[in-house]
């Protein structure tokens, strides 16, 4: 299992952020963080429960963080492993999740696939999402894995739909004349664009487009 504990800052001042594996003491706290970190228009079918949890730490408990910080769950991430090649067709979230519940877990996969990160409003400051990337990259380095691989969102795209196409407004975000808060974030932690997958996810934000972004493992060529 997975225990790392840092310091991240709030400002200037020190506040010490613990993450680790989750289990199933940690359900009721992760369901209420998916309330706050994805409020509506997102789809409240989406969000995290029981059964879906229990499943991601009987599949692939390895994949299923969380970070507390000073005492207080504020975040987390999931994870599983599939087989991918550049050439494959594009997918679905749904398809490549089973709906969330990680069903399509391969143990021998050669890709970890990010399913959802969230991070609790009040903490959003701290750079935590970051900090859980770092984990699952730690794990790609540790499993020998080919890469970390997932869609992002283009949860800004609503505000330009009618102006830019999908691929106009990830252009501008690439070159820094907009901020998406999804694509631009996974930039920041780490994560290079692959291509743009439509009808990825239900999610009237981003007009269901998504931007498939991976981190390839230093270690491999």
């Amino acid at each position: 299992m997975y225990s790392k504990k840092q310091y991240v800052f709030d400002r200037k001042k020190p506040r010490q952020a613990w993450v680790r594996t989750y289990h199933s003491s940690d359900f009721d706290e992760l369901i209420q963080i998916q309330r706050e970190s994805f409020p509506p228009p997102f789809p409240d079918e989406l969000l995290w429960t029981r059964e879906q949890l229990e499943s991601h730490i009987r599949l692939y408990p390895e994949g299923a963080l969380c970070v507390e910080v000073e005492g207080k769950l504020a975040g987390s991430i999931t994870s599983l492993r599939i087989n991918y090649t550049p050439e494959d067709p594009d997918h679905t979230w749904e398809e490549v999740t089973g709906g969330g519940d990680i069903s399509p877990h391969q143990p021998n996969g050669n890709t970890l696939y990010v399913v959802d990160v969230c991070i609790r409003p009040e903490f959003r400051n701290l750079d935590l999402g970051k900090l859980l990337l770092q984990g699952l990259y730690e794990r790609v380095i540790v499993d020998g894995l080919d890469r970390l691989l997932g869609g992002g969102r283009m949860s800004g795209y609503y505000r330009v739909a009618g102006e830019l196409s999908p691929e106009e407004y990830i252009h501008r975000v690439l070159e820094g004349e907009i901020k998406d808060p999804v694509i631009t974030f996974m930039m920041r932690s780490g994560r290079t664009p692959v291509r743009i997958v439509k009808e990825y996810l239900e999610d009237e934000e981003s007009h269901n487009m998504a931007m498939l972004m991976e981190w390839k493992n230093p270690f491999k060529t």
